[in-house]
């Protein structure tokens, strides 16, 4: 039975999967570079999601404006946990959330065609003060899943769940040192 709240994602034993939805003029430059480099925003926050299909909810499968460009982020399972380690959740005292590096949320994780599921997904905004670090330190490799999420929404839309659910890209828990999964409210921890 899956935890009420768990990180599920893609990972191995030095990094860990993280997908983002962009337009073109940030992804483009980015896939080119093979890293992260204007017009890609150092001064705002960016959320990371694990959660392929989260993501496939709030992009519209690649179809929303601005987010049409499904990019995989690997990271460091290093800088991914200093990430969490400074993470306050959105749902803390609203003083200790603004002065926080790095936020946390928890959304109702997404079945294939959308619904929500009964369980949670983690999102992670990485503030201003560590977006240098995250995109030159951490990130590690860039890689376009558009092709692949057109594919899949395809098969979606056509009745073939089955095909689709074989597409989509792994993902197992991701363990957490135990203070830092009780700190997340994450089940078990």
């Amino acid at each position: 039975m899956t935890a009420l709240r768990e990180i599920r994602a893609d990972h191995d034993e030095r990094t860990i999967v993280l997908y983002q939805a962009y337009a073109p003029a940030v992804a483009e430059p980015a896939l080119a570079a093979g890293r992260f480099v204007p017009p890609f925003s150092f001064h705002r926050m960016t959320w990371i999601k694990p959660s392929f299909r989260w993501l496939m909810h709030r992009s519209n499968w690649a179809q929303k404006p601005g987010q049409t460009r499904v990019l995989a982020v690997r990271i460091t399972r290093e800088g991914w946990e200093e990430a969490l380690a400074r993470a306050v959740l959105t749902t803390a005292d609203p003083a200790e959330v603004a002065g926080a590096e790095v936020h946390v949320q928890w959304d109702p994780e997404r079945a294939l065609r959308g619904g929500a599921l009964n369980h949670y997904s983690i999102q992670v905004g990485i503030g201003r003060s560590l977006i240098r670090t995250f995109a030159e330190e951490w990130a590690t490799e860039l890689t376009d899943l558009t092709p692949q999420v057109h594919r899949i929404a395809a098969l979606v839309r056509g009745g073939r769940a089955a095909q689709a659910q074989r597409l989509l890209p792994p993902e197992r828990p991701y363990p957490l040192p135990a203070a830092t999964a009780r700190r997340l409210g994450i089940s078990g921890g």
